[in-house]
């Protein structure tokens, strides 16, 4: 199944619920995908995109050792689909012997492992499609305007615009 590659483009507070939300971008094209994650997730996200190493594992850090230690490699990140304005992803693994295996995971677990090990991210066209948003024109050019954009689009968003149509 094709799948649409996308970037983290940043994690951010929700105003006024002051729920943190991560934003992938579609990397060719001009769509974002807002996805609101809990604040642990959050911060495991904002510190593997800043390259922040904690003086400890954090529980992200720990399962890529794990993973690793079990000779395996994560290879990918799908979110696949979005049932009742929750989105579902999917962790692509490798093992050393060539097999191939998924395991089911929460968006922002996948999002949080896929930095640390720099693997791409993919979401499922009809995702993107479903809940994707186009941010204005104007957001283009420097990383200043993109934010100040990305602002003015979470202080009129809300979780309930992503549920799908009953």
């Amino acid at each position: 199944m094709y799948m649409i590659p996308v970037i983290v483009a940043g994690v951010r507070m929700e105003m006024p619920s002051n729920t943190p939300i991560v934003l992938l971008n579609e990397i060719d094209g001009t769509r974002y995908l807002p996805i609101w994650v809990g604040a642990v997730e959050a911060t495991a996200i904002a510190y593997a995109q800043q390259g922040v190493t904690p003086p400890r594992p954090m529980t992200h850090d720990l399962i890529v050792d794990l993973i690793e230690e079990l000779g395996a490699n994560l290879t990918g990140v799908r979110i696949t689909s979005l049932t009742d304005g929750v989105f579902f992803a999917i962790l692509d693994f490798m093992t050393t012997d060539g097999q191939v295996h998924e395991l089911s995971s929460r968006p922002s677990d996948a999002i949080a492992l896929a930095l640390r090990v720099g693997v791409p991210i993919t979401v499922a066209p009809d995702v993107l499609d479903a809940a994707g948003v186009e941010i204005p024109d104007e957001a283009e050019g420097e990383p200043e305007d993109q934010v100040e954009a990305f602002r003015e689009f979470l202080e009129g968003v809300s979780p309930e615009d992503f549920e799908a149509p009953q």
